[in-house]
């Protein structure tokens, strides 16, 4: 996304939003067999900690008209479009979804029609609508979903109407997995004493969620400790088909984490949505989507020996990144799809955001269904999934000949040619080979500061700062791994890497290798079954005496949970608690999926994505400055040096542990386990009240204002006058950079709130944590730290020139709001965020930008839209005009008819209500 400009205008807000809808549902070609059952295994129990799931929903519409509608459009697909076999399997999922849905209302034929010739379609960015089969949430975006469901209730209260309807009208899955942080590393008790940690800063916010839990139809939370959501995702939660009162029809999911499309390995499509999208989606309102082309990328081959799925993942980031595929579906196929096992599949789909793609898709073959046994799913379910998959043209048998696919773009990648890598030192896709890697390092000492340089001084490059470690001589340099991590659903939801990392330290230990006290070394599974496996292969001890204890389940290091550094370790990397250019480079080498600077840890400026076997190798070797091939990770007990390939274990060694070691009844006995919770969980005390009694003394869980002064008459639409730019930024603008979830900074905006009601900063925890907040997330907006914001003329950080009066401050402080954004192109997340929330986007044309128009963010602006929605056109052009005279030509990014009515009702919020307490349904 480049975001130009943003206008202030009225204090902003960081409202999350959904619509109601109904939704036919039927099977566009009826199963063989419809009568079996497809849920997670086992179901749920319905109580406070497991609560209602999935058997409440009931589709508003009934099913014999749902099958009419569905059957007449069904007549029509078959004459316009006889054999689906030339149809890209991802395709046919958008195209299943839109004939059951089809109503001539929210979805219509000629929706379907579009779908049905995608070939033709595609390229012209033709808009459909899409409704996902549920939806799935984590605790940081799940805490602000409930709040805004709570204060629907209210809201129809007041206005008079039945707050009852406020309901989930799809299944709506939320994993408390953001929470836990690594207080305490090195310790068999750190599972506990996190625990317990968590529990203590986050305890109002999982009371407020087990009550919605209870308040809500149709709404799943699985307790803090169980696990990370998308690995959860994939070994419990993901049905790959649906079975609602009789009719089958495939999942589909949209999430509030960008990394949701790990899904789409097991071939459930899934993709991550911004927090308005979703809510809309919970409650039955279609998401407005670009059809989207497909890059058809071919395997073929296999991996060599010592090579992992990490490897893979990074080396076809790279590839993807370079070809371009932002808002385009990959769907991998090929001989070489045989060779990799189902958590691979997940592993290259996980990393659909740091690709670009909207989903990397793997469709249903005999590997998926294998994975079903293995993770517990029954028999008789995993046959309904094959025999219906099967019926409607979505099963891969590659015993069979493959018909060709038409593909908007094709790739090819052998998988013999893929390399052992890490990606860095700030960017997901910058892939360096191991072998390249001392040079790559040397070369990014030099470079100037950016995504692959620190600009350290060639006489600073050998610095060595010495320093006590409780009580013993330590010292580091340039280069030097302070944070070794074993994190995130990427890679330990994969057993071959998991226990491939075991391995590593298993040889390791039996050399004598150690790890270097100071370093901060962590292991957080995904899921319990990964403990299971590790203690069944007898593994665990090895990784435990490296100081790879598990410190919980759940995101850590990769999201910036790390928790901090000894205080001699940040005391030695920083001079004074600064963090001078010339201050020490310190690594963090970590099994995640992302690792810009800043992220990780405030004091790590180097940042590496690494397989779990190269994450104990680097902790071993201490340092990223290391040849691995010329070079020894170190001195074994028997005084000789030991190399990398001394500890590497091969491929036949590590499918030989998980052969033995990973077993079915582990996946049911830990899902079993979750339902029922944990002691510290159980123990919560909530309301019952469908109702929720907000305290206006929490700064967690705040009453949002969003309908205070609303009326049943919608306000209209809006123009812009005299507005001033609060901010002019380039290129990559991320979420990232838009609202930060990592550590509250003790200067900024929201630390002065928290303070001001007495929260010290000890307690301050993460904007994350505080989503539930809407005062503490709008003085995060654009908090973050690596802010470049073009008013400051080369300044960094999270701040912004007043205009008119040229006072530096924070950009809370500068807002009166926003109103509008230009921009020359929109990440389709932050549009239709911009679009739920009434803020009119708009882009510039082609080859034009702020820029080459000459604009310094200093003018005050005009944008004029008609007074009556009426007048106004999906995509229309306006004129914006600037008070020194100048004129240029803009699209309003008010992409559907549907868009244009949000905007209309000043949101999706109140057109929503608006809508049900009128509605007589």
């Amino acid at each position: 996304m480049l975001a130009n400009a943003a206008f202030r205008a009225s204090r902003l807000s960081s409202s999350l939003s959904r619509v109601s809808a109904s939704a036919a549902t039927a099977a566009f070609t009826a199963s063989p067999n419809p009568n079996h059952e497809s849920s997670p295994p086992p179901s749920p129990p319905s109580s406070s900690t497991a609560v209602r799931h999935l058997s409440d929903w009931q589709s508003p519409l009934s099913h014999r008209a749902a099958v009419r509608s569905s059957a007449a459009v069904a007549e029509r697909f078959e004459r316009r479009f006889s054999s689906m076999d030339r149809l890209p399997y991802s395709i046919r999922i958008l195209l299943e979804s839109a004939i059951r849905n089809c109503d001539d209302f929210q979805v219509k034929p000629k929706d379907v029609e579009k779908i049905v010739d995608w070939e033709n379609t595609s390229p012209k960015q033709v808009e459909i609508p899409f409704k996902p089969a549920r939806v799935l949430l984590q605790d940081f975006t799940g805490v602000p979903a409930v709040v805004d469901l709570a204060c629907m209730r209210d809201a129809m209260n007041r206005l008079g109407g039945d707050s009852n309807k406020i309901n989930p009208l799809v299944p709506v899955d939320l994993v408390i997995d953001h929470s836990v942080q690594v207080d305490v590393a090195r310790s068999e008790n750190a599972v506990q004493a996190n625990m317990e940690f968590e529990f203590s800063r986050n305890k109002e916010r999982f009371g407020f969620l087990k009550w919605g839990s209870n308040a809500f139809h149709n709404m799943l939370v699985v307790p803090p400790g169980s696990g990370i959501v998308h690995q959860v995702n994939l070994e419990y939660l993901g049905r790959v088909v649906f079975n609602r009162d009789g009719i089958l029809y495939p999942d589909s999911v949209v999430g509030t984490d960008s990394h949701t499309t790990m899904i789409d390995g097991l071939g459930v499509a899934g993709w991550g949505v911004g927090g308005i999208e979703a809510e809309a989606a919970m409650l039955g309102q279609p998401m407005s989507m670009v059809l989207p082309g497909v890059v058809g990328f071919k395997l073929s081959g296999r991996l060599k020996d010592g090579v992992t799925a990490t490897d893979l993942v990074l080396t076809v980031t790279q590839i993807l990144r370079k070809h371009g595929v932002v808002g385009k579906f990959v769907e991998f196929y090929g001989e070489g799809m045989g060779e990799l096992s189902l958590a691979d599949r997940a592993t290259i789909a996980n990393m659909s955001p740091e690709y670009g793609a909207t989903m990397g898709f793997f469709p249903v073959d005999h590997v998926t269904l294998q994975y079903l046994k293995l993770t517990g799913r029954s028999d008789e379910t995993v046959a309904m999934i094959e025999s219906y998959l099967r019926a409607n043209k979505m099963f891969v048998d590659y015993s069979e000949p493959q018909t060709e696919k038409v593909y908007s773009s094709y790739l090819e990648l052998n998988l013999e040619d893929v390399e052992p890598c890490i990606s860095g030192p700030k960017r997901p896709h910058d892939r360096v080979t191991l072998k390249d890697m001392k040079a790559d390092w040397h070369s990014c000492l030099d470079n100037n500061v950016g995504f692959k340089g620190f600009a350290v001084p060639k006489e600073s490059q050998n610095k060595v700062v010495d320093f006590s470690f409780h009580g013993k001589p330590a010292q580091l340099k340039h280069g030097d791994v302070v944070i070794a991590a074993i994190t995130s659903c990427t890679n330990t939801s994969n057993p071959s890497v998991m226990l491939g990392a075991a391995l590593v330290a298993k040889k390791a230990c039996e050399l004598g290798l150690e790890v270097k006290p100071w370093i901060k070394t962590s292991l957080a599974p995904g899921s319990g079954v990964v403990k299971k496996y590790f203690e069944k292969s007898d593994l665990q001890k090895y990784l435990n005496q490296l100081g790879f204890n598990i410190v919980g389940y759940g995101c850590t290091t990769c999201i910036g949970n790390s928790g901090d550094l000894d205080e001699a370790v940040a005391a030695a990397i920083s001079e004074n608690g600064t963090m001078p250019l010339n201050n020490i480079v310190a690594s963090a080498v970590l099994s995640g999926n992302r690792n810009f600077e800043g992220r990780v840890h405030p004091l790590t400026r180097a940042n590496y994505l690494a397989s779990p076997p190269l994450v104990v190798a680097y902790a071993l070797a201490g340092t990223v400055n290391i040849d691995f091939e010329k070079e020894p990770i170190g001195i074994g007990k028997d005084g000789k040096e030991v190399f990398f390939r001394d500890i590497w274990p091969s491929n036949e060694e590590i499918a030989e542990v998980v052969q033995s070691s990973v077993l079915p009844d582990m996946f049911k006995g830990t899902y079993e386990a979750i339902t029922k919770g944990n002691p510290m969980w159980n123990q919560l005390s909530v309301p019952s009240g469908t109702l929720y009694s907000w305290d206006p003394t929490s700064t967690y869980i705040h009453e949002p204002p969003y309908f205070k002064d609303m009326t049943m008459s919608p306000p209209g639409p809006y123009g812009v006058k005299d507005a001033y730019c609060l901010l002019n930024v380039g290129d990559s603008i991320t979420t990232d950079h838009i609202s930060p979830a990592g550590s509250i900074h003790k200067d900024g905006p929201a630390a002065k709130y928290l303070m001001e009601r007495g929260v010290d900063r000890k307690d301050f925890n993460s904007y994350g944590s505080r989503r539930g907040n809407d005062e503490v997330m709008a003085r995060g907006t654009f908090a973050n730290i690596r802010l470049v914001n073009k008013l400051l003329k080369g300044e960094v950080g999270p701040k912004t020139i007043h205009i008119p009066s040229g006072e530096k401050l924070s950009v809370f402080d500068a807002a009166m709001g926003v109103k509008a954004v230009i921009s020359k192109s929109f990440e389709r997340i932050h549009r239709s965020n911009l679009v739920g929330m009434g803020i009119i986007p708009l882009c510039f044309k082609p080859g034009e930008d702020a820029e080459t128009l000459g604009l310094t963010g200093h003018e005050r602006y005009n944008i004029d839209l008609p007074t009556s929605v009426n007048e106004i056109k999906p995509g229309q052009d306006i004129t914006v005009t600037t008070d020194n005279g100048k004129s240029f030509t803009c699209t309003v990014r008010f992409d559907t008819e549907v868009e244009l009515e949000y905007f209309n009702h000043g949101g999706i919020l109140p057109y929503v209500i608006r809508n049900l307490i009128s509605s007589k349904q």
